[in-house]
């Protein structure tokens, strides 16, 4: 029988081969009329959309209306350049565009594109005319600072209060930071050199007055717009169509995108090159930075510091003046934040706690060994349980003999039943996925023979994937730990690892709630030569498939949903499938034929009495109390213009988050060593020793792996 991998990729073939065909068919035109690249462009993408995403949707007024909804809000998330008027002069267009789309014109597009390049340029003589008098930060006043919560300016001069506070308040955080960084230069005989080198941004630099600090304010966010406002005016016609396209793809799911032919190229090279720099992926949402990803083996990998979630809103390199990238595109912030090897980046983010941190990370290429699955021991109450990371399922796509990682968690294992453990914790916090072949084969090693997900397409039955290997490596108690952040394939096994009973699934109430697969198409390979002359065209990344449990239920939306649930930093972050734009909903088929494992934890036992545990430790409840504050904050959306408020506020933050940090720190190691046989196998490769050490030394202060070693102890 065909492998997974086969089959998926006959099905890849059979889409393309529809996709050029009604790509053909499309364009059998009976008048001369030269073909314009935007028409072109929209008409086959939807034609292919239509062909092969696995949900299509229908090309009605409901179309046009999700298509000018997301694009009014990419265009002017936070609502400061598009006038009311503007708005209502768009929306006679709001159901339209399904109709631009049938007759090959794009009045929406162009209406939108006039208005913006219009407004840019009245708002660059606003902003510099408001920057050029003083702002009193000593008047009580707020700003509203989610975009879900602001409206467009009703005139002229509603829009020039918008900016003035707007720019009052990024001139705040200017001069709140330069207050701190002026503090910490007055005490600076306090800190120790590394806090010294990671706090201080300019230290050679004299004292200002208030009067001097608000000046010099104005003065970098002056800049900051002139540098913005001078990239924004040179946004180009092959720009605004590449945004419109791919808020077209948007609208059939999250994962479904359109890459402009530059953006491919930066795309396969992040599939497929040397990650060079900090190695975090970043995502921009509502005109803000944000952290989406750690990749395993990286320089913020290693550093510690930086999370999934933080907000990255300042770029310095090394002690340089910080550069703003708050508003900014997500492709300008990258070209800050990368760099070469050895060289030095400090982020000023906002962590979820809501308070400000300076990073500084020593950019460097991913250490591969970082990215493979790794294991240690840890010694509790006499008895010894292992403990597996998996940072992502990783494979040899190529087939050129390369690692997997099901054959090294087999690895792991075995190495592991050499120390005679007893129970088992597998991490898969943080791991966003990867090879679907691997998940099912890793299940594979914790059950018998048989079904571990379905894969359906548009079309016909599911697929059910099986392991058909009836030996098991390895038959204790396990616990799998995930997050918000465990996706796809870390779902598929989580999901197998619940619905056989084989063992307890740990973490955050659910994980990310990506149950799709998404095939990349060459679109100039869809278009016949007649269209040459206006090619390249890009390419499209299309969902053409989705997983099911063995129960029957997707995975989609909804994740996996956690037997044991315990206090998440995260839990407060509008992360996950169910937060993002016109995601694909959770439905269910019909499940699959299995027999539950034999030996199965009495969940309902183990959660009370985990439950129970957690309630009374002191840690577990501090954290609770800092994520119902981050509720809160998250929920109080404006922000004060007064100094001393702003500042109170920040300073509150500080000491919330450092009052945790200390809880932390002073809890009871726990007892976790990397492997004698892996320390011995590196022999006197002291980098390698040293890569060993610093795998666990994170681990030893985990509240969070305490507890699943205290629950196997339960089940034991």
């Amino acid at each position: 029988m065909s492998s997974p991998r086969l089959k998926i990729g006959l099905y890849a073939s059979l889409v393309m081969a529809i996709f050029v065909l009604a790509s053909y068919k499309l364009y059998q035109r009976n008048d001369a009329t030269a073909p314009q690249k935007d028409d072109v462009l929209i008409r086959v993408m939807l034609s292919g959309l239509n062909i092969a995403h696995y949900q299509p949707e229908k090309i009605d007024d409901a179309f046009s209306k999700r298509v000018f909804d997301l694009y009014l809000k990419r265009i002017d998330v936070n609502k400061k350049f598009l006038l009311k008027s503007d708005v209502a002069q768009l929306s006679k267009l709001q159901t339209d565009i399904d109709d631009e789309v049938k007759r090959g014109s794009h009045e929406f597009l162009d209406m939108s594109t006039q208005l913006m390049d219009q407004r840019v340029k009245d708002i660059q003589a606003l902003y510099r005319d408001i920057l050029t008098k003083p702002f009193d930060f000593t008047v009580e006043e707020k700003m509203e600072t989610d975009p879900e919560k602001m409206v467009f300016p009703a005139d002229k001069a509603a829009q020039r209060e918008d900016w003035r506070k707007f720019l009052k308040y990024r001139a705040l955080v200017q001069m709140s930071e330069m207050m701190d960084e002026q503090a910490k230069r007055t005490s600076k005989g306090n800190l120790t050199a590394s806090t010294v080198k990671s706090a201080t941004l300019v230290t050679d630099e004299p004292n200002r007055t208030p009067e001097q600090m608000e000046a010099e304010a104005r003065k970098r966010v002056l800049k900051y717009y002139d540098d913005q406002f001078r990239d924004l005016m040179q946004t180009d016609a092959n720009d605004r169509l590449a945004m419109y396209a791919n808020v077209v793809a948007n609208t059939y799911d999250p994962h479904t995108e359109y890459f402009a032919p530059r953006d491919k190229d930066n795309f396969d090279q992040a599939m497929t090159g040397r990650f060079e720099g900090i190695g975090a992926s970043l995502q921009e949402k509502d005109g803000q930075i944000k952290v989406a990803d750690i990749i395993p083996g990286s320089a913020s990998y290693r550093q510690g510091e930086l999370k999934a979630g933080d907000i990255i809103t300042r770029v310095a390199q090394g002690a340089e003046v910080p550069v703003s990238v708050e508003g900014m595109r997500l492709d300008k912030a990258i070209v800050l934040i990368k760099g070469k090897k050895g060289t030095e980046v400090r982020l000023t983010v906002k962590k979820a706690d809501g308070s400000t941190k300076i990073i500084p990370i020593i950019r460097d290429v991913v250490v591969l060994e970082d990215t493979f699955a790794q294991s240690a021991t840890i010694n509790e109450g006499g008895k010894k349980y292992g403990y597996i990371k998996l940072p992502s399922f990783y494979a040899d796509f190529n087939d050129n003999g390369g690692r997997s990682s099901a054959g090294d968690v087999k690895k792991e294992l075995e190495k592991l039943q050499k120390e005679n453990i007893q129970g088992l914790v597998l991490d898969l916090r943080f791991n966003g996925g990867g090879s679907l072949t691997d998940a099912v084969e890793m299940a594979g090693l914790f059950i018998d023979s048989g079904p571990v997900v379905q894969v359906r397409s548009r079309q016909g039955a599911a697929t059910v994937l099986n392991d058909r290997d009836p030996r098991v490596q390895y038959t204790g108690p396990l616990v799998v730990l995930v997050n918000k952040f465990s996706a796809s394939a870390s779902e598929i096994l989580a999901a197998a690892v619940q619905d056989y009973k084989r063992g307890i699934v740990m973490g955050s109430t659910s994980t990310y709630g990506k149950g799709t697969v998404q095939r990349i198409f060459d679109l100039d390979d869809a278009l016949p030569a007649e269209f040459n002359n206006i090619k390249p065209f890009g390419s499209l990344k299309l969902t053409t498939q989705k997983f099911y449990r063995i129960n029957g239920g997707s995975t989609q939306f909804k994740g996996v949903m956690s037997d044991i649930v315990l206090p998440d930093p995260y839990s407060y972050l509008d992360q996950g499938e169910k937060e993002a734009e016109y995601p694909l909903k959770w439905d269910e088929i019909a499940p699959a034929r299995y027999k539950t494992w034999a030996d199965a934890p009495a969940v309902a036992k183990l959660a009370a009495a985990s439950q129970k545990r957690v309630a009374t430790d002191p840690r577990f409840k501090l954290m609770s109390e800092m994520v119902q504050r981050m509720v809160q904050r998250k929920n109080d959306t404006s922000v004060s213009l007064k100094l001393t408020t702003y500042k109170a506020e920040q300073d509150k933050a500080k000491i919330e988050s450092d009052k945790f940090e200390a809880a932390q720190k002073a809890a009871a190691t726990i007892n976790i060593s990397a492997l004698a046989t892996d320390i011995q196998a590196q022999g006197s490769d002291t980098v390698k020793v040293n890569r060993a050490v610093r795998f666990v030394k994170p681990l030893r202060k985990d509240m969070t792996l305490r507890e699943a070693v205290s629950v196997i102890q339960d089940e034991a």
